[in-house]
């Protein structure tokens, strides 16, 4: 296993972000969503928690993604263009053009004018992930209007062809200490490797420009091994044999890098959600661990290690 080396002196990688188009999105928090009934966890025992949706006052980016009482917790605020029609426009539009590390700032109510960051979208719920300090989401209402300035589907590194990027605002890539090394192959920061057969609900979609899909956490024996109990809301992770090009698949040396976006979940398949923004399906990435590599230590934000 590789460890981040902190001495390295990082390079600018080149990329297209002067031909990015920047586009303002508009959104508004998302009522708390239950089933209205009992859920059912994989050992069979029935549950009812809070889950999906709403302004979480206790959650924040750089918590930890294990031990709340509920299931699939977004932290910070859920955001949504229409929350009685999350699977049309124009909400399907902030899904696919929000990107993690765009700014998100609150332009009505009795919070106008504080700002936050995306730190990732949520499939099923369809809701943007926006992390605000909680004394500001105490002055929140769902009616607040949100905008989002939209920066960084289409960005690419020029000089590595091979290597993808989804939701990825080209500032935050910029702060993730990625390495060149030696063999050219990209070195990137992560907290956690993730073995392709923990990877569950939301495979087979047909791309990753909205959703996300989940770290399975069912088997007690993978999650001790691979440390996913210690996976923090923002964790950067990577994701083994996954190659996301086209959609979630199974490709053996591919290499997914994520951000984590929920919490886990008791239901079978399901687990912490992770937001895709790098992908390579040959050997162009090489994950290495760092205990920092989480959004809330880059950005300064939400709880620091």
């Amino acid at each position: 296993m590789l460890f981040h080396n902190q001495t390295i002196d990082f390079t600018m990688l080149a990329t297209n972000e002067n031909r990015l188009v920047e586009i303002l999105l508009q959104c508004q928090p998302g009522q708390p969503r239950t089933r209205g009934t009992w859920e059912v966890d994989h050992q069979g025992t029935p549950f009812i928690l809070p889950s999906i949706g709403g302004i979480t006052l206790n959650l924040q980016v750089g918590d930890p993604a294990f031990g709340w009482e509920g299931d699939h917790i977004e932290p910070g605020v859920s955001c949504t263009a229409d929350t009685h029609k999350p699977f049309e426009h124009p909400n399907v539009t902030v899904q696919m053009l929000s990107c993690v590390g765009n700014t998100a700032t609150i332009v009505s109510g009795e919070a106008k004018g504080e700002s936050g960051v995306v730190i990732g979208h949520h499939g099923g719920s369809e809701h943007i992930i926006v992390d605000f300090p909680r004394e500001v989401k105490e002055k929140m209402a769902y009616g607040d209007t949100i905008m989002v300035r939209s920066k960084g589907q289409g960005l690419k590194l020029t000089d590595f062809p091979d290597v993808s990027l989804f939701n990825l605002d080209p500032a935050l890539l910029a702060k993730m200490k990625i390495n060149i090394a030696e063999d050219g192959v990209l070195e990137v920061p992560v907290t956690t490797l993730v073995p392709a057969y923990c990877m569950g609900s939301g495979i087979g979609s047909a791309h990753v420009a909205k959703g996300d899909y989940d770290i399975v956490t069912s088997d007690p024996g993978a999650v001790e091994e691979f440390g996913l109990d210690r996976i923090r809301f923002g964790d950067f992770v990577a994701l083994l044999d996954q190659d996301n090009r086209y959609g979630r698949a199974y490709r053996k040396g591919a290499v997914t890098i994520g951000v984590v976006v929920h919490s886990d979940c008791r239901e079978a398949g399901h687990g912490p959600g992770v937001t895709t923004i790098m992908t390579c399906a040959t050997r162009g990435i090489r994950p290495v661990i760092d205990p920092k590599a989480n959004i809330a230590d880059l950005l300064g934000i939400g709880t620091r290690l």
